[in-house]
């Protein structure tokens, strides 16, 4: 089985689109819990809530990876950050029968070139709950703001900056970055 996220109500067919990697695909996950990372946006989530005028495509944010036994990190790089972009955020995470190719940078993720279709529908009443109740079962690890290492803050910082001062980045993440890191 595989799981895709979505805020979107009652999809029938996953339709591919325009992400990361620069061509319309569809994102799955051989594990559900690893989808709850993209039931929300921080970027999108705090421009929203805060009133910055934007139109498209918002930036994507996503501070996780995965260790060595390819579990998903969620690392929080700014004091409760898995809080504020995941709670009170509901969703959908829906299952389609596996099909696709395995996307070889990330752990678990399969891509479709093509429309998929959904088998089954899971709504998510609280992103932030969902996500507490995996790390709770060991599926996925929640490193909280409070304890990264000196080494850690610092390349938090050094990477921010990098990220504002691109000038590639959007005016949606400079703004989030300069609110949410103080630059």
């Amino acid at each position: 089985m595989l799981y895709h996220a979505s805020q979107t109500p009652d999809i029938k067919i996953l339709e591919p689109r325009v992400s990361n990697h620069g061509k319309p695909l569809v994102y799955f996950s051989c594990k559900r819990e690893n989808t709850l990372v993209y039931l929300s946006n921080a970027v999108e989530k705090y421009c929203k809530e805060n009133g910055f005028e934007h139109s498209g495509t918002y930036t994507k944010w996503g501070s996780y990876g995965f260790n060595g036994d390819s579990i998903l990190v969620l690392d929080e790089y700014y004091p409760n950050a898995a809080r504020d972009t995941y709670e009170g955020v509901s969703g959908y995470i829906y299952s389609a029968y596996e099909t696709g190719a395995p996307l070889k940078d990330i752990p678990f993720a399969v891509i479709s070139e093509t429309p998929v279709k959904v088998c089954g529908c899971e709504f998510i009443p609280d992103a932030y709950t969902a996500i507490l109740q995996a790390a709770e079962q060991g599926k996925i690890i929640m490193n909280s703001y409070a304890d990264n290492s000196p080494q850690k803050l610092k390349w938090i910082e050094k990477t921010v900056r990098e990220e504002y001062y691109d000038p590639k980045s959007t005016a949606e993440y400079k703004y989030f970055l300069k609110c949410k890191f103080r630059l």
